[in-house]
């Protein structure tokens, strides 16, 4: 009978293939977001992210995870609240102007300041208003741990992202 190891020690740390890891990480269908910050400068700040999970209900706490080398990565650490704005299957024009390097992400949008001082865009699929109550460095990213103050869902489909391309929803 064989017996498997469960623990590696950091000697034995195999390097993984990024483009593999990549792969993997893209068979896992997600929703997309905008994640949004007021900055210190009074500018509103946004970028697209799928990466974002809902964490525990009692107290409501979600994450959002920014990379380090994201332009938005200043504002999001030095504000103490942030949006999730979920988008819905029409605003597929949103994630890819958020997730571009354009100047000002926001010009010529409709949004409003959310009641916790960040922005919320109009016609989002769900809002998502937080309280940032932890920054973790994890990796290449920071985890921004938020408790939820004010959520808005309406009606719709989500826009969908697998395998590197956005995906229609029957």
């Amino acid at each position: 009978m064989s017996s498997q190891r469960l623990h590696t020690s950091a000697a034995e740390v195999v390097k993984l293939d990024p483009n593999l890891f990549r792969r993997a990480c893209g068979a896992f269908a997600t929703g997309i977001t905008v994640a949004t910050v007021l900055g210190r400068d009074g500018k509103p700040h946004g970028l697209t992210a799928n990466s974002f999970s809902s964490v525990s209900l009692d107290p409501p706490l979600v994450l959002i995870c920014v990379a380090h080398k994201a332009a938005t990565h200043g504002p999001f650490a030095s504000a103490s609240s942030f949006v999730i704005n979920i988008l819905g299957s029409e605003q597929k024009d949103l994630s890819i102007r958020f997730a571009s390097s354009h100047p000002n992400r926001f010009e010529g949008l409709d949004w409003t300041l959310g009641e916790v001082g960040a922005p919320v865009l109009t016609d989002s699929l769900a809002v998502i208003q937080c309280e940032t109550k932890r920054k973790i460095a994890a990796g290449d990213h920071t985890i921004f741990l938020g408790e939820v103050r004010k959520v808005d869902v309406r009606e719709g489909k989500p826009l969908l992202y697998y395998a590197g391309n956005y995906v229609e929803t029957k």
